[in-house]
């Protein structure tokens, strides 16, 4: 079975204070989806923020939640280092994110049906190619201490709009606890919060229709 979560990039949270967050490897990735504990949506605001603001025009930090979730809506465009984490459990192959990937464009993945190739990031630096009716995606391990494998997550074209509407039920699931979540630490910015996010990482607009086949069952799992 194929095992497909939309991730985020986990942050830095050693000096963190503004709100609660969860216990977390930095610069690791957590999945987004309903399920998600508070802790576990505090942590995934808390990498939000940290990425898309910089200090006021006073070079100070923010003194509070609702600071700083109004210098998140101040951005041209929220980003979201992460994208889409694939796992195999026949074949136990994980294909990560790499670096300057970012989950704003998981929509990229309609486009593999008509022949593309979305953006997978660098360092590490995944890579897809396109065979017959399928893809084969191949994770990088330049520089880890695990082994090339010796296949690939082979992915039928076809099943691609059934992974990504999973895909798009989690992101949806995640944008809800966010509003919940807002509405007890920056109330007054809950909605505007939300809609920004979901416009931004364009999360809740119908899934265009692809030149792939009839949908499949995919299922996702969380951390």
């Amino acid at each position: 079975m194929l095992i497909v979560n939309a991730v985020l990039e986990t942050p830095d949270t050693a000096d963190f204070s503004l709100w609660p967050v969860a216990e977390l490897r930095p610069y690791q990735f957590m999945a987004l989806s309903g399920t998600m504990s508070s802790l576990h949506v505090g942590s995934a605001l808390a990498r939000l923020v940290d990425c898309n603001t910089l200090p006021g025009d006073d070079d100070r930090p923010s003194v509070d939640a609702h600071e700083a979730i109004g210098r998140l809506l101040e951005t041209d465009k929220v980003i979201a280092p992460g994208g889409l984490r694939l796992y195999d459990t026949r074949t136990n192959i994980t294909v990560r994110p790499g670096c300057c990937c970012g989950l704003e464009d998981w929509r990229e993945w309609l486009d593999v049906a008509d022949g593309e190739n979305p953006w997978l990031g660098h360092d590490p630096s995944p890579w897809l190619e396109h065979v017959d009716e399928a893809v084969h995606l191949w994770p990088d391990t330049v520089g880890t201490q695990e082994t090339t494998p010796e296949q690939p997550i082979v992915i039928v074209v076809g099943d691609l709009p059934g992974i990504l509407q999973t895909v798009q039920e989690d992101l949806r699931g995640f944008l809800s606890l966010t509003e919940e979540w807002a509405s007890r630490h920056a109330p007054t910015l809950a909605e505007d919060l939300a809609a920004r996010l979901d416009e931004d990482m364009a999360i809740s607009a119908p899934l265009r229709r692809t030149s792939g086949g009839p949908l499949r069952h995919h299922r996702s799992s969380t951390e």
